[in-house]
């Protein structure tokens, strides 16, 4: 067992490609959560919006991207758009399906933080003279942001685990890099260590997110 799946002398010479995995999917992360996020404020802020022809487009989008498959995403992108002459690469198709698809999630978790103010405070904050907009920015969505932090942080931590698709599209994050390693060395050791540095990496943010919900449901005792 222990040459099979933990084989001390082919981690040595699989190290470095893994590391450099490793750095690939950290990029991966830092491009596509700060673009998820600025989508779901964005499709958040329209929600706030009540004319239909507002309401109902945003509705359609957030419900398809939400159930259509982000991997099915990827390699329709990826494998699909050439066909009609356009070719984004590897980290484009991940930066389009990324945006498009965690931004529908974010969007929803972002508009139920803003339902979730209580009516008072915006009709208090327009009281003091605040336009609308300001009083969305200044008082409201720091209030939603808070009220739906555990929400957006799981949200974060299934992010970074789905950048292990961009493998699909060839980018060599650290699912690709693995697999390439396992592949050369006919022993599954590689795929063992990648698995203990996503966890190494994602464990901190999971002991995060039980924080935040131990104390979000103590602030509402």
């Amino acid at each position: 067992m222990i040459e099979t799946f933990l084989n001390l002398d082919i981690l040595r010479a699989a190290w470095p490609v893994l590391l450099h995995g490793l750095g690939i999917t950290l990029l991966l992360s830092a491009m596509t959560i700060p673009l998820g996020l600025g989508a779901g404020l964005g499709l958040a802020l329209l929600s706030t919006v009540r004319t239909r022809w507002v309401r109902w487009p945003l509705i359609a989008y957030v419900d398809l991207f939400r159930a259509f498959p982000p991997l099915v995403l990827l390699i329709l992108l990826y494998a699909g758009l050439p066909f009609a002459g356009i070719e984004m690469g590897g980290f484009g198709c991940v930066a389009v399906g990324f945006f498009l698809n965690t931004g529908a999630y974010y969007g929803e978790v972002l508009r139920a933080g803003i339902e979730s103010v209580p009516a008072g405070h915006s009709e208090a904050a327009r009281a003091t003279g605040l336009s609308r907009l300001q009083t969305l920015i200044w008082v409201v969505l720091p209030q939603a942001i808070r009220n739906v932090a555990p929400d957006l942080l799981s949200n974060t931590l299934e992010v970074v685990k789905l950048t292990s698709l961009a493998s699909v599209v060839a980018i060599p994050e650290l699912l690709f890099q693995s697999r390439q390693a396992q592949a050369l060395t006919y022993n599954p050791t590689p795929l063992v260590a990648a698995s203990v540095i996503y966890f190494v990496v994602l464990w901190p943010l999971v002991r995060l997110l039980s924080r935040l919900e131990h104390r979000a449901i103590a602030g509402r005792r």
